[in-house]
């Protein structure tokens, strides 16, 4: 019987000690959630931003303003930060929920850069 109170005793004092930290988990729990859902708003907005950059691109080249060259370089620099960005997005958003690929289908663009210059070529 003399090994039986001790054990009740931490039993319980692990009991209290549980009760008392649960809201100070749900809070960093809460804090986490919070910050992890302002970086994949900050990301989609820089996804976003990134495939606006390209569809100028394109247009600055469509127009002339742009050799094929410049156009090239710029635009694979471009399309590789926006890979970098949908990376970040993926490590953050499950597979699962799918608002990366959601998102690149509803921007229209892919993460390749285009094998020729766009159709309308003006030279």
């Amino acid at each position: 019987m003399s090994i039986i109170a001790p054990l009740i005793a931490i039993l319980i004092l692990g009991l209290a000690i549980w009760f008392v930290g649960q809201p100070l988990r749900s809070k960093v729990a809460e804090q986490d959630d919070l910050r992890d859902e302002g970086r994949i708003a900050d990301l989609e907005a820089a996804r976003d931003a990134k495939y606006r950059q390209i569809r100028d691109l394109e247009m600055d080249y469509r127009t002339g303003k742009l050799s094929e060259e410049e156009w090239r370089s710029i635009d694979r620099e471009l399309r590789g930060e926006a890979v970098e960005v949908l990376h970040e997005l993926d490590q953050l958003v499950p597979p699962e929920q799918g608002a990366p690929a959601q998102g690149a289908a509803a921007a229209g663009q892919g993460a390749e850069p285009p094998a020729e210059p766009p159709a309308s070529d003006p030279r």
